[in-house]
């Protein structure tokens, strides 16, 4: 494809939905040849092809780069000339190209940074710098937009020598040109104050500025920044009470350039006061002032949002330090922040109303997920949960009697006045509320000089009583419950659950998913110490079909795709309700199956919420693993065409959900052949195609494990049993895999008969024994440990400790010495599940027992092997408990379709293959005895030579 023209006009296709799956896969046919990415930024470039062309092809660029970057263990999949030649050119065309570009591009360079910067790409800082210029602002927006996209990385971080080793190398050889171009830059805006085309260029560059400066310092204090901290402040000073009319903008709703500045400024700011109070302390006044000046002038328009919020955060994190917190010790002062300050921005405006109105789910994430962390009401209400905490009984009286206000506000005329009675019942939240909020407790902790059973019988009960209440305000009551939930007891929430049931029947959009919400967590809490729930199965049951089928009408009021998935807290709580019933759920499983079906088809054509469908295949989950084993049958035959559909249409975000489902039906009666539906499946499943995919791999490994056990005899005569040890090797081959490989390869010595696996033995330990001497060995010596004692102990199988001696020679002869003594024998102590640990002792018990290389070859490896046992025994492995709570997790939108979401509805239990052994050491002194009678004393006259320590806890066992 060297012309461009024929690659153009796919992209373009691309984004006609007739034509784009067809396009995709005609463009991904051509991503091996070498030059392929090349040819995406030679389109990107190029300014003879339309916009949407150039777009489409920086997007398609970011996803190859992501795909095919690197390999599992950081080599490159691409040819080194391909490397050599992007890393060469995206930073100058990054710097080029129109902002939409630039942020796709951006993204790309962040993934090539992850794996190559610095190490490989020591030359990257170097080639920022000499491009900075003091005159071009043009250039020096895509420089620093590069270096954002790169050095941004490191705000998530944990700190490592790794880690610090590039911020240095990044801060020595960035830090002076920074500031040296911030000041050119400032020097600049004040000889432009009267050009605003100039000024509004210079405010994006002063952003990235700015947020650079936070990425440089995230870490660590720069010595840079250190020694020009005064300077550096009194900049940020200058440009926090900075005002230009040409910077204004009239749209009420998008942040212009001076809401943009003072943000990142207070953001900033927020970080050296929590991280570098000691260095930035003394110069802390100037900026408390400035917030306050500005939290009491700026309007109440959209646009100040972010800029109040992060003026608020700032406020917070200085009232968490004490000094700076006696600026607040005043009750005068209390009483201003909280009419002034506070109160303005938890109060709704007419915007959130709208909100409310018009984008429903919008308004249900940005106060109930933590995404309201950048809104007026979230940041004022933390403000003042910090106030209070430091001043208590000033700021709590203070604050009632607010509250008290409103509410006597509100009874004057309920009718136009509600919005008051909103306001004192978010103040409230942050009064009462101690400490933290968790995602699966709320508000574990409250304020002991106020009453919130009280509170909410006074003021809130009525709401969820009245139908014709301000639906706002049945918000209010319902999230009450939603945030004091742990600390209601049984008996309350025996009350208060009827309401909310109702009230999933209620017209009003946000009103029923507030109800979801609270039913789902209500459903979900235990009681401390029994960990029992609160609200018992038995009192659900009778509900579910009703409460099911309503639920089920919510989520397909309109079959579009996009909103079939947009309620992904109504969907969770179907999950959570069949969740509590488990085995009761068979008298509503046909029609919940029935519906989850309708649901799978109709997003599977357009999968857009990570959440809802997460929760939807948890759904189907429950449904899988409680039903008796008896409906298997039914389940497949439901679930086939579905399923079928999916991975035929290659829907790559619902197929790692997909074969986890598929694993645990056919693990539900895996002593039965496979389903004779699902024999076309084992084919697709052991070509590698499907394991390119990452996020594949965990579910495809379960899969196969779950096919292996019932179509062993297929594979065999069908002669696919080296596709599936091919995988094996694949797997093995990566220390990311290594673990799924050896799974695998259990299944199979447990699945084959032991004639079938024979012929490959000598190749399965040449892989393992090369890979040993890998450079990322040290994880897998833990896990070939685990295999030798799994493979020695399964002398019923035709193996044990001496089949794998003899196997071991023909690789290299008596290469087990050295394995045995280097390896094994000092790494089983290390060895730490309790299954691992049990198998070990099984191993070590049967090669004591009957082991004749132990007794000819190897006699010094008997009392080793006998000594390295009495370890194991001395803390002998308890089986863990059999922990049935289910937890779902909290999916993160960003990391889908690169990781894997195991689905906890069908968790895996830990295979045992000695279940049966209950008492480790009662059955070791038993199988040591009945092993002595059968070789005439033999191991009694050998542990007659060991130490007497070791004699005595032998005989011990085999006395039990």
């Amino acid at each position: 494809m060297a012309d461009l023209a024929p690659l153009a006009q796919l992209l373009n296709a691309t984004l006609d939905p007739k034509q784009n799956k067809q396009a995709e896969a005609q463009i991904k046919a051509e991503e091996q040849r070498p030059g392929f990415a090349l040819l995406l930024l030679q389109i990107t470039a190029s300014d003879s092809y339309p916009s949407q062309t150039r777009l489409a092809s920086a997007l398609f660029f970011k996803n190859f780069v992501k795909r095919n970057w690197t390999d599992v263990e950081g080599n490159y999949k691409l040819p080194e000339q391909d490397v050599t030649a992007i890393k060469r050119e995206i930073i100058g065309l990054m710097i080029s190209v129109p902002a939409n570009i630039q942020s796709q591009l951006g993204e790309a360079v962040s993934v090539i940074a992850d794996s190559d910067f610095y190490q490989r790409w020591d030359t990257l800082v170097d080639d920022l710098v000499s491009r900075l210029t003091p005159d071009n602002l043009k250039a020096n927006t895509g420089v620093l937009q590069v270096a954002h996209s790169i050095f941004g990385r490191w705000r998530p971080l944990f700190r490592s020598d790794e880690l610090f080793e590039e911020v240095n190398h990044v801060v020595t050889k960035f830090g002076k040109p920074f500031l040296s171009l911030w000041q050119s830059l400032d020097q600049y805006i004040d000889a432009h104050a009267n050009d605003p085309a100039a000024l509004k260029e210079a405010f994006v560059e002063l952003d990235l500025i700015l947020q650079l400066f936070y990425d440089l310092s995230c870490q660590d204090l720069p010595p840079v920044v250190e020694d020009n901290l005064a300077g550096i402040t009194g900049l940020l000073l200058k440009y926090l009470s900075y005002d230009n009319k040409a910077l204004e903008n009239d749209d009420e709703d998008e942040a212009g350039p001076l809401q943009t500045t003072k943000a990142n400024i207070f953001e900033a700011l927020t970080l050296y006061v929590g991280k570098y109070y000691e260095d930035v302390g003394r110069h802390i006044q100037g900026f408390v002032q400035s917030s306050w000046t500005l939290l009491t002038t700026v309007g109440p328009e959209p646009k100040n949002d972010i800029l109040v919020s992060k003026a608020l955060q700032f406020l917070t994190s200085i009232t968490k330090i004490n000094e700076q917190a006696q600026n607040f010790n005043d009750a005068n002062v209390q009483q201003q922040i909280i009419e002034k300050v506070v109160v303005p921005n938890v109060a709704l405006r007419d915007s959130d109303v709208e909100t409310f109105e018009d984008e429903p789910i919008e308004f249900i994430r940005r106060d109930l997920e933590g995404s309201d962390s950048e809104t007026r009401r979230r940041a004022a209400s933390d403000f003042l949960r910090q106030l209070s905490d430091q001043f208590e009984t000033s700021v709590t009286t203070i604050g009632m009697s607010i509250i008290d206000r409103l509410l006597e506000d509100y009874k004057s005329s309920p009718q136009s006045k509600w919005r008051s009675k909103d306001t004192a019942v978010n103040l409230y939240y942050a009064i009462a509320a101690k400490g933290a909020s968790t995602a699966s407790h709320g508000v574990v902790s409250v304020n002991e000089q106020v009453n919130i059973g009280d509170f909410f019988s006074q003021n809130l009960a009525a709401d969820l009583q009245d139908a014709n209440a301000q639906p706002l305000l049945k918000v209010d009551a319902i999230k009450y419950l939603y945030v004091f939930r742990s600390l209601l007891g049984r008996d309350q929430w025996q009350q208060v659950v009827p309401l909310l049931v109702n009230h999933l029947g209620h017209s009003n959009y946000c009103v029923y998913t507030y109800a979801s919400v609270v039913t789902e967590r209500a459903l979900a809490l235990t009681e401390q110490g029994t960990g029992k729930p609160i609200i018992d199965a038995s009192n659900i049951t009778p509900l579910a079909k009703d409460l099911t089928e309503h639920l089920f009408g919510l989520i397909m009021k309109d079959r579009q795709p996009a909103k079939v998935q947009e309620n992904e807290f109504v969907m969770r709580c179907i999950m959570r309700v069949l969740i509590v019933l488990r085995e009761n759920i068979a008298s509503i499983a046909t029609n919940v199956l029935g519906h989850l079906i309708t649901v799978t088809t109709i997003i599977s054509t357009n999968p857009s919420n990570p959440r809802f469908y997460y929760y939807h295949f948890e759904s189907l989950g429950a449904v899988i693993r409680f039903s008796a084993a008896s409906a298997s049958e039914t389940l497949c035959q439901a679930l086939y065409q579905p399923f079928t559909n999916i991975l035929e249409q290659g829907v790559d975000e619902f197929m790692p959900y997909v074969f986890q489902l598929l694993a645990a039906l056919f693990e539900k009666e895996s002593n039965k052949p496979l389903p004779q539906q699902f024999s076309p499946l084992v084919a697709p499943v052991l070509t590698p195609t499907l394991w390119e995919q990452r996020g594949n791999v965990p579910a495809l490994v379960r899969l196969l494990s779950a096919i292996i056990p019932r179509a062993a005899e297929n594979l065999v005569k069908n002669n696919q049993l080296p596709n599936v040890l091919g995988l094996f090797q694949k797997l093995v081959s990566t220390k990311t895999n290594e673990g799924y490989g050896c799974d695998l390869l259990e299944v199979c010595i447990i699945s084959f008969p032991p004639q079938s696996l024979q012929p490959f033995w000598t190749d399965i330990l040449n892989i393992m024994l090369t890979r040993l001497q890998g450079k990322q060995a040290a994880s897998f010596q833990i896990r070939f440990v685990r295999f030798y004692h799994f493979f020695a102990s399964r002398d019923d199988k035709g193996l044990g400790a001496d089949a794998f001696v003899a196997e071991c020679d023909k690789v290299q002869n008596d290469v087990f010495r050295g394995l045995y003594t280097g390896l094994v024998l000092p790494k089983t102590q290390e060895l730490v599940r309790p299954i691992d640990r049990k198998i070990a002792a099984v191993s070590l018990t049967k090669t004591l027992a009957d082991s004749q290389a132990f007794v000819q070859r190897y006699p010094k490896g008997w009392p080793l092997t006998c000594t390295t046992l009495l370890k194991l025994l001395e803390n002998p492995p308890v089986a863990p408990k059999d922990d049935d709570m289910i937890m779902d997790q909290d999916v993160e939108d960003s990391v889908f379709g690169v990781g894997f979401t195991a689905l906890t509805t069908i968790k895996k239990t830990p295979f045992d293959p000695f279940a049966d052994i209950t008492d480790l050491r009662k059955w070791v002194g038993q199988y040591l005895k009945d092993a002595d009678g059968r070789h005439g004393g033999r191991i009694g006259q050998t542990v007659s030579g060991m130490a007497p320590e070791a004699q005595q806890a032998l005989t011990s066992y085999m006395q039990l």
